[in-house]
């Protein structure tokens, strides 16, 4: 069952001459840029855009009726495919031509007239496809692709065609000879963006919508076939160029997503070249396609046990280290029992609770919290069984000094995955300074930020925010490479209200080989969109009545991780103070290093390892359970530019994101982030 929305239009306006169709599945933030895209390419076209919502739970329709009034909507209430979805708008558009677009995409200003000014130019063109540019900035092979034969089939399974792209032969599924900016014809088009002429799907040529018997994937395969047959013609077009954020509805891991992927595949060979070709080709086509399943099947497996192999390696280390070491000292040897029983006991106990409580789904917000409790089970098992087989007695103390190095061990290298995606990043917005000083804001009002801004480059100096000189301007657009290539950064932010498509998309096509991610910043909205990722800058107001419904980070797990990281900490106080006084006065490991000598109060409880400022203690209600901190989750905050309401929802993000991985972010940043303590 579905839902259509529509509204009033203009019934004297002229023929529509583009309809859009996206088919949208839970990805509200990247249909808000694709809409707002589109809007703007839609200056000298009569257009018509239709979004038909696949049951998403993310508020998709309501963000599209509240922010893009004059947009169709089919709101269906189960997830139909991407085929049957596309249809349901495509027999209600009334467009000359019909424009397949995906929700994680961007269009440049000028896509929609220079594809239907391609279009009026070939009137045999059924379908075209353009220039599509992975979020990297570099050209997505899939803009042009050609029909699987048998000898193309083989070139790509056996990865000649990886091996030699330039050449003709080898090349040929990808059409990887030809340069990306060639107008060519071609065989096949993606379903991300592919414009479609009405007569080449309806009337006496029409082939026909798409097969619904395609769930997801193949469907622009089968059709772009269908459209051949019918004697039409299907050309790829360099003249504009869209960004494709891709398998945002869909997470290419997914052991669905390869049952769905290769399933498709599997059916248009035996739809479409089964009976043209040998039995044996369409065999050896099926028998390629189900290795690639089943490779793709072990790949996934193997990054879904990577984590407890490593958490098992972690655990029998420490344990095996630290045994040895005893042994040293004491002139001793271990039993073998040790080795067989004891050790791996203590690392599959370990591992088997974390996975119990969580630890080690892909979708968990937390990953880090069930490392304590679930080494504590690990320890609490082998100290028991130990109790009944005399003969691994010896290695209770063992096995307990061993606990807060296997802790230590399996918060860091947590610690370090997660950092090295989002935390230490290096940024330089693209745009006005009065873009950068909200982006600036943004970032300052939040504990975990994805990356830290330096800087800001712009064509000429935004005049209406002279107050903001605390953002240095480091140059123009055009010195981007080397501002990159000398000052290190990891992030080229563009500030979308300033920076037209057109202009993001050219400078990623001319930086794609440098090592950056490309991000976008959003409109007058609080999120910055990157490759697979949306991150959220900002939290929304808050209320009594959400605080009582968050479910809060348990005060066992929270005290545990602080007594263990304090009891490491602890004897190392003497070492850092030295250090510390090799340091300025003002510098922020100097001073965090000070705050260390109040971790008495940590293990009496009167303070944690990170709270709240005392100065901020009437901001923060009590039953959100928390401390004043050595380390306040505002300590890297210039709170004393920030509202109290911004300062709260600091908090707030704290409270509801609390991980042990959250608390050694903010205690790190303290010790190597200039602005820290500024408060103290």
């Amino acid at each position: 069952m579905s839902v259509t929305y529509e509204h009033e239009f203009d019934q004297e306006s002229n023929a529509v001459d583009v309809s859009v169709v996206i088919v949208n599945y839970n990805v509200s933030e990247f249909l808000i840029q694709a809409l707002g895209s589109l809007a703007q390419a839609s200056a000298h076209l009569n257009v018509e855009t239709w979004v038909v919502d696949n049951n998403s739970i993310d508020d998709s329709v309501e963000m599209v009726h509240s922010e893009f009034p004059a947009v169709h909507v089919i709101a269906n209430e189960t997830n139909k495919g991407f085929g049957s979805a596309n249809n349901q708008a495509i027999r209600k558009a009334k467009g000359e031509f019909i424009l397949i677009l995906n929700p994680d995409t961007i269009v440049q200003e000028d896509s929609l007239d220079s594809m239907v000014s391609f279009m009026n130019r070939h009137p045999g063109c059924g379908a075209l496809g353009c220039q599509i540019l992975n979020p990297d900035g570099s050209f997505a092979p899939e803009s042009r692709r050609s029909f699987p034969t048998p000898e193309t089939a083989f070139y790509r399974m056996t990865g000649l065609g990886r091996l030699f792209p330039r050449s003709k032969r080898f090349g040929r599924y990808n059409m990887t000879y030809l340069p990306a900016n060639e107008e060519a014809e071609v065989d096949a088009l993606s379903g991300s963006c592919m414009m479609v002429r009405r007569d080449a799907l309806q009337g006496e040529r029409g082939a026909g919508l798409f097969d619904e018997d395609f769930f997801m994937y193949g469907e622009d395969l089968d059709l772009c076939y269908r459209i051949q047959q019918k004697g039409w013609k299907i050309w790829y077009t360099p003249s504009t160029r869209i960004i494709h954020y891709k398998g945002e509805s869909t997470k290419k891991g997914d052991i669905r997503y390869v049952k769905i992927f290769y399933g498709a595949m599997l059916l248009f060979i035996e739809k479409h070249l089964q009976q043209k070709h040998s039995a044996f080709f369409a065999s050896f086509l099926r028998a390629g396609i189900m290795f690639r399943a089943t490779l793709s099947v072990c790949l996934n497996w193997i990054r879904r046990l990577a984590p407890p192999l490593v958490d098992f390696a972690c655990v029998y280390a420490s344990v095996v280290g630290l045994g040895v070491l005893r042994y040293q000292q004491t002139g001793g040897t271990l039993s073998n029992l040790f080795f067989a029983t004891t050790a791996p006991a203590y690392a599959l106990a370990t591992i088997i609770a974390i996975g119990v409580a969580g630890g080690y789904r892909r979708a968990a917000r937390s990953p880090s919290t069930p490392v304590f409790p679930g080494l504590l089970f690990g320890f609490a098992f082998v100290a028991s069984l130990s109790f009944f087989i005399q003969e691994i007695a010896f290695s209770r103390l063992v096995v307990m000094a061993s606990f807060p190095v296997a802790l230590a061990l399996l918060l860091t290298w947590r610690m370090l995955v997660r950092r090295r995606s989002t935390g230490g990043r290096r940024a330089v917005l693209v745009g006005g300074a009065s873009e950068a000083a909200r982006l600036s804001r943004l970032l300052s009002g939040h504990p975990r930020p994805a990356f830290r801004l330096h800087g800001y480059v712009a064509d000429s100096e935004d005049e209406s925010a002279p107050q903001i000189s605390q953002i240095p301007k480091l140059g123009r657009p055009s010195s981007l490479r080397d501002l990159v290539r000398i000052r290190g950064f990891d992030d080229i932010v563009f500030a979308a209200g300033i920076v037209s498509n057109q202009k993001i998309m050219s400078t990623m096509r001319d930086l794609n080989d440098l090592s950056v991610q490309f991000r976008i910043l959003a409109e007058g909205r609080d999120h910055v969109i990157g490759k697979s990722t949306v991150s959220h800058l900002s939290v929304s107001a808050l209320s009594s009545e959400v605080t009582e419904l968050v479910q809060l980070r348990s005060g066992f797990a929270r005290r545990g991780f602080e007594l263990s990281v304090s009891f490491l900490i602890l004897p190392l106080i003497p070492f850092i103070w030295l250090i510390s006084r090799l340091f300025s006065r003002q510098s922020a490991f100097r001073r965090s290093s000070d705050q260390l000598s109040g971790i008495i109060h940590v293990f009496s409880g009167r303070n944690s390892l990170v709270g709240f400022d005392l100065r901020d203690k009437e901001l923060v209600p009590d039953n959100w359970n928390l401390k004043p901190g050595l380390y306040s989750v505002t300590n890297s905050m210039p709170t004393e530019e920030l509202e109290a309401g911004e300062i709260v929802r600091a908090y707030w993000y704290y409270v509801t994101h609390q991980t042990p991985g959250l608390d050694l972010d903010i205690i790190l940043a303290a010790f190597r982030d200039p602005t820290s303590g500024n408060r103290a």
